[in-house]
């Protein structure tokens, strides 16, 4: 998986714009609590935080995958669906690695979300990975 840095200085900006609520909450939580708790201690934070700030949010937003027009059963399922529009998953690990990137990007192509969060709370420097689907030309890319 290729992985390409939006080089659009407009939409990236409006990509910012429209997470920075989100990634400023994410923020607020590996502030307050720090390193080396547990993913669901940071989910619980994350969605308080959330609540605070007024951001519209599902947690463990369940959905179901199509495979040649037909709805696969099995659900599959992310962190946060934000604001209608954005996927958060929540990581609490040493690295952030591919397969947590895979993960977020399947689940965004899955679902035909455009705009992905992966946030790792566990390390002294908290990790913030923003993506953007292009579904057009199937391009994923860093913002």
């Amino acid at each position: 998986m290729q992985i390409k840095v939006l080089d659009d200085e407009n939409l990236r900006e409006k990509l910012k714009a429209f997470v920075y609520d989100i990634v400023g909450c994410c923020q607020e939580v590996h502030t307050e609590k720090g390193p080396e708790l547990t993913e669901y201690v940071y989910q619980e934070c994350l969605g308080i935080a959330f609540d605070d700030a007024h951001v519209k949010y599902i947690r463990e937003y369940l959905f179901h995958p199509t495979f040649r027009g037909h709805k696969v059963e099995s659900p599959l399922k992310v962190d946060f669906f934000c604001k209608g529009a954005v996927f958060v998953e929540c990581k609490a690990i040493e690295k952030l690695s591919f397969h947590e990137r895979l993960q977020l990007t399947n689940y965004m192509r899955n679902a035909g979300v455009k705009i992905g969060i992966l946030y790792n709370f566990s390390p002294l420097v908290a990790q913030c990975e923003k993506f953007y689907l292009d579904t057009d030309s199937n391009t994923l890319y860093y913002f």
